[in-house]
């Protein structure tokens, strides 16, 4: 039986497979692609490059709708020539006959996540990239004027309670990617600036781990404001973090970084204390998993509705796909909003479209079974 329900699931899945991708990605990529084509002088074979690097993406989002898409067909199909009816007959529990599904569906979910970690993050790089060099727009990997890096460390109050300030703020004229120049750097304590650094060029030292200051002055600040000592150098090495050098090396695009990289770049943006670049990728790491667990959910939604007694055609049982995910992506975007908005915790509003989806399921699953 298994072996028979998994057979007749297989086909509308790599169906529904083909038909979402290629619908996704002939709208998200290759419209613009052959506009580029024809605008800009792209070459074809580039083009066609592009086009093979996107598509693992658009495959990605297209495996939850394709897995909701064949258990609902299938489902309405054996329960329409009342196949289920027969099963049933030989004293198999409807929760026995979900099963393939649910197997089916860890199987596809396992097969997203791995696509969204391993293959669609250096896809979509290489793809941006191959972009980039083709239309000699390749753009520089890090920010070149104005870098303002603030941090931020919970001090102790007169009071005795501890309140997160900004304890240091480093600014830099330009970057050239390797060399600052036009430093100030600010110390901040709880009675306020007690130091400032200006230099005129500084470098990471890689080696030692600290930065090389060349041609600048240190000015110590006393309590009352008034300069308590200057000093000129010509070079100093100071003990500062390497993470305005980080912050000022632009990363890679969210969908262009796995959750480890993601992960990375979310301790570095805490240090800037930017709340919502904060909670924007804290939402977007856990989309990466939350993604992938909506295939085993669309599985189990989908047989769920099949399984009822009714007739559904082939473009009914698309129909009703259409409007699940449409229903699925607008929880999503309103999940962003929530979260974005401190609404809701990153994790729930990255979590909420499953949560209803999990709810609606269980719902049905228990009113079917009675």
């Amino acid at each position: 039986m298994d072996r028979y329900l998994i057979a007749e699931l297989i086909p509308p899945f790599l169906f529904g497979v083909g038909l979402f991708s290629s619908v996704a990605v002939t709208i998200g990529t290759l419209f613009d692609l052959m506009r580029k084509i024809s605008d800009a002088g792209l070459s074809p074979a580039i083009a066609m490059k592009i086009f093979l690097l996107q598509l693992p993406y658009f495959i990605a989002f297209a495996l939850p709708a394709s897995m909701l898409l064949a258990t609902l067909i299938t489902y309405s199909r054996l329960s329409s020539d009342s196949e289920l009816i027969a099963l049933r007959s030989f004293g198999i529990h409807i929760y026995r006959l979900l099963m393939p599904a649910v197997f089916l569906g860890i199987v596809v979910t396992g097969v997203c996540f791995w696509l969204n970690e391993f293959v669609v993050p250096a896809a979509k790089y290489e793809a941006t990239q191959t972009l980039q060099v083709a239309l000699n727009r390749q753009q520089k990997d890090f920010q070149e004027n104005n870098i303002i890096y603030p941090e931020f460390n919970k001090v102790t109050q007169p009071d005795g309670s501890r309140r997160e300030v900004m304890t240091r703020l480093f600014y830099a004229e330009e970057f050239d990617g390797e060399r600052m120049k036009g430093l100030t750097v600010l110390e901040r304590s709880r009675s306020g600036v007690n130091g400032i650094v200006v230099s005129e060029s500084a470098v990471w030292n890689q080696v030692q781990n600290t930065w090389d200051f060349y041609n600048g002055t240190t000015y110590l600040v006393a309590p009352d404001g008034t300069y308590q000592h200057i000093m000129r150098f010509e070079h100093q090495q100071l003990q500062l973090p390497r993470a305005p050098l980080d912050f000022a090396r632009k990363g890679r695009d969210y969908a262009e970084m796995n959750i480890a990289q993601a992960t990375e770049q979310l301790k570095l943006i805490r240090l800037s204390n930017d709340s919502k670049k904060i909670r924007k990728l804290e939402i977007r790491i856990h989309q990466k998993v939350a993604l992938p667990f909506s295939c085993l959910i669309f599985g189990l939604v989908g047989s769920i509705l099949g399984i009822r007694p009714q007739r559904t055609s082939k473009a009914t049982g698309f129909g009703i796909s259409v409007l699940i995910i449409f229903a699925y992506y607008l929880l999503m975007t309103l999940g962003d909003v929530f979260g974005l908005g401190g609404i809701l915790p990153p994790e729930i509003a990255a979590w909420l479209p499953n949560i209803f989806g999990v709810t609606m399921g269980s719902w049905l699953l228990w009113r079917l079974a009675r």
